[in-house]
């Protein structure tokens, strides 16, 4: 299990796939567990991760209420590419652009996949990166605590 950078978010300044300002420290979820994924368009085991964790997100939603954030890394010219990649995946993610990398400098993100599990109180209680089959259901047993 990685070090935490922060026990909670870091205000940093985004914005969603309509181009609205979000900061990233009023990111919550009514008392409710959230997921954080920084991801890339062109991060094979990403696509892979978040595919998986698409099957299992209404069920995970109705059971837990958990939201579920993802953040592509994209530069500004791959960030084109990520309305296209969401929409033709059906995912129902929230999704956040960070072109110039400053969430991910915050969180102290390395690499592609990266997750981090929030409790309803905000408080960061895992992180991991890469992606493995079934790592889902790891995230799944935090999210059900």
């Amino acid at each position: 299990m990685a070090l935490y950078a922060a026990a909670t978010l870091p205000a940093v300044p985004l914005k969603d796939l309509n181009g609205m300002p979000v900061n990233t420290a009023t990111l919550s979820n009514n008392g409710k567990p959230m997921i954080i994924s920084f991801w890339a368009t062109w991060c094979k085991p990403c696509i892979r991760e978040l595919k998986a964790i698409h099957e299992l997100y209404p069920d995970w939603k109705q059971e837990t209420g958990v939201r579920i954030i993802i953040v592509s890394i994209d530069d500004a010219q791959n960030a084109q590419k990520v309305r296209p990649l969401v929409d033709g995946y059906g995912w129902e993610y929230d999704v956040l652009l960070d072109p110039n990398g400053d969430f991910k400098r915050a969180m102290n993100v390395q690499s592609v996949p990266h997750v981090f599990v929030l409790d309803g109180k905000g408080n960061i209680i895992h992180n991991h990166s890469g992606y493995t089959d079934g790592a889902e259901d790891e995230l799944y047993e935090l999210i059900k605590k």
